[in-house]
């Protein structure tokens, strides 16, 4: 079966309603979320799971985008930081066979905003097994 790695972006206050949308809203594959901290905004949490690959990723009134990952650094990225660190690091020019030096962006969330590639360093937060998460008192008392 193949899957899409998804990321939802949170709150810490809003993290419990923000997995119980999530779950609810998805057919969760491995049956864990990974939470991650922003450690620039420790309030702000990055929610990544992966779905079928061929369900529908939207979820009304939540920011969510699909992502990739890079195990061996933790990356997380999208193809359009992806393809800004190539032209970056190889004088403007998008070769899709250039080797990124993946180290440099250990546990790190890549992605382009406006005003270009924005590096956003993360460690995880917490990791919710779908399965058991509503009896999951850590995770309440933490919210």
């Amino acid at each position: 079966m193949r899957t899409q790695l998804l990321c939802t972006f949170t709150k810490r206050n809003r993290l419990y309603e923000t997995v119980g949308l999530i779950i609810e809203c998805h057919d969760i594959v491995f049956n864990k979320l990974y939470v991650f901290q922003n450690e620039n905004d420790h309030h702000s949490l990055i929610c990544t799971y992966n779905i079928p690959q061929n369900q529908d990723n939207f979820i009304e009134g939540v920011d969510t985008i699909a992502l990739h990952r890079k195990k061996q650094t933790n990356t997380l990225y999208t193809i359009n930081s992806l393809n800004q660190i190539i032209r970056e690091r190889n004088n403007g020019v998008l070769d899709k066979t250039f080797p990124v030096p993946w180290e440099d962006y250990q546990n790190t969330l890549l992605l382009v905003n406006d005003e270009g590639l924005n590096k956003i360093k993360t460690r995880i937060y917490t990791i919710v097994n779908v399965d058991t998460w509503e009896n999951d008192q850590k995770l309440k008392d933490e919210l």
